[in-house]
């Protein structure tokens, strides 16, 4: 499915690094990054004065653009999901995963990443921060009614199986 882009970061677009995959890579693009975004973070300039990278301290997390705006068709969503590497090495994960990208939202994407490590966690500008996955949704049409039917669970709740 052709999406409309617009790419106003100096990466390139997100591209499936295999045949099959359901996500793509969503990159940073750290120049337009807000200090109201950034909690227990910290940013690193370079010689220019640009910022060369992010600091995610333990317990912190950070708003990171991608630069990326887009049309999604009416319908569909794109979610925005943790990095399997990134989480299981670092401890580094998606806050609100997962995330998601309206049909009707035109703004520049971004993630929303929190460090669960127990070590600072270092952001360069490119560098892979989450999955973008294009996901068909459905509008909830509420039917108001006086009972539900009943099944083998009923209303058993949490732990309700046993453990």
């Amino acid at each position: 499915m052709e999406i409309p882009v617009i790419n106003k970061s100096t990466n390139e677009l997100p591209t499936y690094a295999h045949v099959g995959d359901s996500g793509v890579d969503l990159k940073a693009h750290l120049q337009t990054i807000d200090d109201k975004f950034l909690f227990n973070s910290e940013k690193i300039y370079n010689q220019e004065g640009n910022i060369d990278s992010i600091i995610i301290k333990p317990g912190g997390r950070a708003l990171i653009p991608t630069e990326l705006y887009t049309a999604i068709p009416k319908g569909y969503e794109v979610q925005i999901r943790p990095r399997s590497g990134l989480a299981l090495k670092s401890g580094i994960t998606v806050c609100n995963t997962p995330g998601t990208i309206d049909a009707d939202y035109r703004n520049g994407w971004g993630v929303i990443l929190i460090n669960h490590g127990t070590k600072p966690f270092i952001i360069n500008q490119g560098d892979r921060i989450a999955q973008a996955v294009l996901v068909k949704v459905e509008q909830i049409e509420w039917e108001e009614v006086e009972t539900l039917d009943s099944t083998d669970r009923g209303l058993g709740g949490f732990g309700s199986t046993g453990s």
